[in-house]
Formats: structure tokens, sequence, C-alpha cells
């Protein structure tokens, strides 16, 4: 995810509803490549790369609206650090529910192969989360 650059009181501004829209496909594109890459090697080996590329695809499809279009609207106004809060939650979390939502039926899972999925899962938000920040530190990427 790609965040906002932090004005001096430190309260995330207000944004055109039409930026988030502009931002929201280029910010798409760019979380799918990063948390698919973290998926495709960390995932379970009984999932095929199929399945493991449209986990990429489809869980950031899933939670990436909300977090770019939604939280900064409800959350304009609030300290920065109360919106990274709430979306990085919200990702992380809801790409889990989602992921077991999808797989719960797979009868070759073991625990081990959950755990490792959701870890899995967890890390490729904080991929994404990671490295959007460091280009929205450096300015050459990010949503404000």
């Amino acid at each position: 995810m790609f965040f906002f650059d932090e004005p001096p009181s430190g309260i995330i501004e207000t944004v055109s509803p039409s930026y988030l829209w502009y931002f929201l496909p280029i910010g798409y594109v760019t979380t799918i490549l990063i948390e698919t890459t973290v998926l495709i090697f960390l995932l379970s080996p009984k999932m095929s790369l199929r399945q493991k590329i449209l986990c990429g695809i489809w869980l950031t499809a899933c939670t990436y609206p909300i977090v770019v279009l939604v939280l900064p609207t409800l959350m304009a106004n609030s300290p920065r650090w109360l919106y990274l809060l709430v979306a990085e939650s919200f990702a992380h979390f809801g790409e889990c529910v989602i992921f077991w939502l999808a797989f719960r039926g797979r009868e070759d899972f073991d625990t081990n192969d959950w755990i490792r999925c959701f870890i899995a899962v967890f890390l490729a938000n904080l991929a994404s989360f990671g490295i959007g920040e460091v280009l929205n530190y450096f300015r050459w990427f990010g949503l404000f």
C-alpha cells in the first residue's frame, strides 16, 4: 500500500476523491507486483502457480479500494499513524480472512500449511507497505 506524506502537523490532509481514483490503478498494479511476487515464493507448495498468482491479484482487489478510496475519506484530518494502523490492520487481517474463506475446504491443507499461508499473506502486505513507504519517502511514487 502507498501512503501519505506527513504534513508538519502530523495530520492527514484531505485529498480530492478524483485524485484518489487517479491513484488507484497505479497503486493497485504496483501493489500486485510486489505482493504476488512474495506469495509465489511463500504460499504453501500445495498451491499451484496459477492459484498463487490469482491470490496476489484477487486479495489485493478485495482490500486495496478500501485502503485507498474509503479510509482516506473517512480518516481525513486524522493522525497519519492512526490511518496507517487502521489501513494496514484491515489489509493484513482482511486478506487472511478472505484467503481462509476461499480455501477453507482444502482437505490437503494441514495446520502448517495454513500457518505458512497466513504468514505469506501478512509478509506480502508488509512488503508492499514497506516498499510504498520508501517510494513515498523519496517522493518517487505516493498517494500524497
